[in-house]
């Protein structure tokens, strides 16, 4: 089994190849894309080559990299125990950065909930479309000049809001088929 891949390497391996965007806006990029397609469809080196930027092309290392995080972003959101994290700087990192890169990851992830044509939130619940306002919200965050602490703790309530939210939103948009409980339920 591979070791998971933090942000650090992540950051490493996107560096490597130019890509000049925070590495969580990659992360959030491709965990909005699982919510709304099927990971087939979702081409990593692709996510790399939005906007008007000159396309980038991945090392065998890098695409490796990308499409290990890709399976581990699936199975971290599929994971029943709600175990889903944003890939951000650790919490050694200084506030500012953290708080950056939490803005870009919900940027990122409004970005890829949007790869979805057709995709309309009216037909969601009023739980992700409040979810899905607020991280358009977070994307305007920022420290303020409050005691440290206070800042501190607000940004650990926005991190776990953004946790759990990213994790319900792909919960509602991929449902787990519920069992018949009038069939004969067998393990194997």
């Amino acid at each position: 089994m591979q070791d998971p891949i933090g942000y650090e390497r992540l950051d490493e391996a996107l560096a490597r190849i130019g890509y000049v965007d925070a590495a969580a806006e990659y992360h959030g990029t491709l965990c909005g894309s699982l919510s709304v397609k099927a990971p087939a469809e979702i081409n990593t080196l692709q996510l790399l080559n939005s906007g008007e930027r000159p396309p980038l092309h991945a090392d065998s290392q890098s695409a490796a990299t990308l499409n290990q995080l890709r399976q581990q972003a699936l199975a971290s959101l599929q994971d029943s125990d709600m175990a889903f994290q944003p890939l951000l700087p650790d919490d050694e990192t200084a506030l500012v950065p953290r708080v950056r890169a939490l803005v870009s990851w919900c940027e990122g992830f409004l970005y890829g909930l949007a790869s979805k044509p057709g995709l309309d939130l009216q037909r969601c619940s009023e739980e992700l479309r409040e979810i899905v306002q607020d991280f358009t919200e977070f994307t305007r965050a920022a420290v303020g000049d409050e005691d440290p602490d206070i800042e501190e703790t607000a940004y650990t309530e926005l991190f776990e809001y953004v946790r759990v939210g990213a994790q319900l939103i792909f919960m509602e948009l991929h449902p787990r088929p519920t069992l018949d409980p009038n069939q004969p339920q067998q393990l194997h």
